[in-house]
């Protein structure tokens, strides 16, 4: 294969990848800058009044159903794909919608309904705690961004026209990366 066909290829698929997950990469950029800029998302918590004492085991293998049927016997109406078990804290996955928050305290298990508002959901789905088909999206976001920035780089080495300014702010890049990362 020529150079200009490659340059063409890697081109369309730098393109196309780009611009098909373009929506997602916006989510990421958004949500991290707002985020280390400590400008944080609020989720609204109101406590669950339950109409019996609960108790959870869990190391349950049985710990997804005891929880819908907690769930469904004080008509809370949450439909969840998993649990994040954290022992005396379990909490109803995705947490990117409305979700459960059970804890374990000195008097027991209690519970939270926590409903976020967008800038908590999109919060939750950049950290992968959103809907399973939605972190295999996140999966291949990630191999498709490598590839975006591969194609890109290739294209601009390829490239007589912009192989020394290619070269030149891959190394500034690179500097600047390692100095912020790992020297200062």
């Amino acid at each position: 294969m020529n150079t200009i066909k490659a340059r063409s290829l890697m081109t369309l698929l730098h393109l196309f990848a780009a611009t098909l997950l373009a929506p997602f990469f916006i989510l990421v950029a958004i949500t991290g800058g707002l985020y280390v800029s400590d400008i944080k998302p609020d989720l609204e918590k109101s406590d669950i009044e339950l109409s019996s004492p609960i108790t959870f085991d869990s190391n349950s293998p049985t710990l997804d159903e005891d929880v819908r049927k907690v769930l469904a016997d004080n008509n809370i109406d949450i439909d969840f794909e998993y649990i994040r078990n954290r022992g005396d804290s379990l909490t109803t996955r995705p947490t990117s919608r409305q979700h459960v928050q059970f804890s374990k305290d000195d008097n027991g298990w209690n519970a939270t309904l926590n409903t976020p508002n967008f800038h908590y959901a999109m919060m939750e789905l950049h950290k992968g705690h959103g809907p399973t088909l939605f972190k295999k999206y996140q999966i291949v976001a990630g191999v498709a961004l490598f590839i975006i920035m591969m194609s890109g780089l290739i294209v601009g080495f390829l490239s007589k026209a912009y192989r020394r300014k290619t070269i030149i702010s891959t190394i500034i890049g690179s500097l600047v990366f390692v100095i912020l990362a790992f020297v200062i």
